[in-house]
């Protein structure tokens, strides 16, 4: 089925996948990693056979950089992109999306990111929900699942899942945890998300972060319960009225408890969880979260 290229992220290898899926009409790819990933990228394509130019189609979950930033790189090789409709005007124009990322990452920008370049519109498909598009004999449909991201699209090939992150980040056989960064945390519609992923009745689940998951049942349980431990934890602390810096170092205390419950008390584990997962980002995720909840409820 899919064959997973391991993007090396920061130097660290089981962070960041791609997935590749060979097709009558050529291989297709399920996400593109960042744009500082390229090289990688380009190295996993050419250890299966394939150049850039050869992709028949790149398909992301959604926009954020560590899953569609180097898509503008395909693109310019002639690459057909597909997004969800709300990450389209961002990958036509990703100025707005590339100036927010350098206020949050300053001068660690390029270190992690890389470029971010407009892609042609001539090259740049949206696709709504439950679309089903086909590559040769190979169909794939497309499942709206927002909540980690308003733009995010699990891809369902038969009874496989590619998830991006909507089923969470799990590495090397750690906990599961939900990754919560800014702006569009909605546990609510997340969980909505959970039961479109087990309607989907998959046989696997492949995570971007990182790779085949095929106890579903048990998988997408923990999530749940996962999202209502991280978002109850936050509460209190939002409540408070705390500052950021002053909860993150509690969050990445419970974050590093839980890794450690299953053997990570540190090293290129631990690394690979807090690229993948920094507890800031779920901190400014989950204080946004909170603050949209009770404006709605008020």
């Amino acid at each position: 089925m899919f064959q997973l290229i391991d993007l090396y992220f920061q130097g660290h290898s089981d962070t960041i996948a791609a997935f590749l899926l060979d097709t009558e009409i050529g291989p297709i790819l399920f996400e593109t990693g960042p744009y500082s990933t390229y090289p990688n990228l380009v190295d996993g394509l050419a250890k299966k056979g394939y150049q850039p130019k050869d992709l028949a189609a790149a398909l992301v979950t959604h926009i954020h950089l560590d899953h569609a930033g180097a898509s503008w790189a395909l693109a310019r090789e002639g690459v057909q992109v597909y997004v969800h409709p709300f990450g389209y005007n961002h990958l036509l124009d990703p100025s707005k999306l590339m100036e927010s990322a350098r206020r949050i990452y300053k001068d660690d920008m390029d270190r992690l990111w890389g470029d971010m370049q407009a892609i042609d519109a001539a090259k740049l498909v949206a696709v709504e929900d439950g679309t089903v598009l086909e590559f040769g004999s190979v169909k794939v449909k497309a499942l709206h699942t927002p909540g980690h991201a308003v733009h995010h699209i699990a891809w369902q090939v038969g009874d496989q899942l590619i998830c991006g992150d909507v089923a969470g980040v799990k590495i090397h056989g750690g906990p599961l945890v939900p990754p919560c960064p800014p702006p569009d945390i909605n546990v609510e519609d997340w969980k909505r998300s959970i039961v479109i992923l087990r309607q989907a009745q998959p046989k696997a689940l492949w995570l971007t972060h990182f790779g085949p998951v095929y106890e579903i049942e048990s998988h997408l349980n923990t999530l749940e319960k996962q999202l209502d431990k991280y978002a109850g934890w936050m509460k209190p602390h939002f409540d408070a009225g705390e500052a950021p810096d002053t909860i993150t170092p509690q969050l990445q205390q419970m974050a590093d408890e839980e890794l450690a419950q299953f053997g990570i008390k540190g090293g290129e584990d631990k690394d690979r969880y807090d690229l993948a997962n920094p507890a800031w980002m779920s901190v400014a995720g989950l204080l946004r979260y909170w603050k949209k909840k009770m404006e709605r409820s008020a």
